[in-house]
């Protein structure tokens, strides 16, 4: 979704200035940075985060930012839903933080994965909010380019 210069039918010959061309870099930049935040939102949303063992998931709840930012709300439901499901209310969940497994009550792991489901969907809020806030600075700079260039200049996303 790069900003080109379009060929062929030039209506006029318009000067591209050092402030016009910075415009159009910021324009680059953000609409790849755009596409990298809704990459990772969907990432947050969709990629697996449990390890299957038997029948059962492993909670996994990792130190490292980027792991955890790689955890996927909807397996977080699953597993909530599977925990819920479960009969023996004594059954010791294995959770894991780091390299090691630590056996919580089935009360305890269903908070912590509320807690996790919480701490996951703020931070895709924060991450939309973001999105949000870069779509309106493209707009911005979309109705700048066009005012100057008009039809010279394709801002616009290839559908590729």
């Amino acid at each position: 979704m790069a900003a080109t210069m379009k060929k062929g039918v030039a209506a006029e010959d318009v000067n591209v200035t050092f402030e016009d061309q910075q415009k159009i870099n910021k324009f680059a930049r953000n609409t790849n940075r755009m596409s990298e935040l809704k990459d990772e939102i969907e990432a947050k949303k969709v990629n697996g985060w449990f390890e299957m063992h038997s029948s059962l998931h492993f909670v996994q709840a990792d130190a490292d930012q980027t792991l955890f930012m790689q955890k996927s709300l909807q397996n977080l439901e699953d597993a909530s839903d599977d925990l819920m499901m479960c009969e023996d209310d004594a059954l010791l969940i294995p959770y894991q933080i780091g390299d090691v497994f630590i056996s919580h009550s089935q009360e305890e792991t269903q908070e912590m994965l509320e807690a996790a489901k919480e701490a996951l969907q703020d931070e895709i809020k924060a991450l939309e909010g973001r999105v949000s806030s870069i779509q309106g600075l493209l707009g911005d700079l979309k109705v700048q380019l066009y005012a100057k260039f008009g039809n010279n200049i394709n801002l616009e996303a290839d559908e590729s």
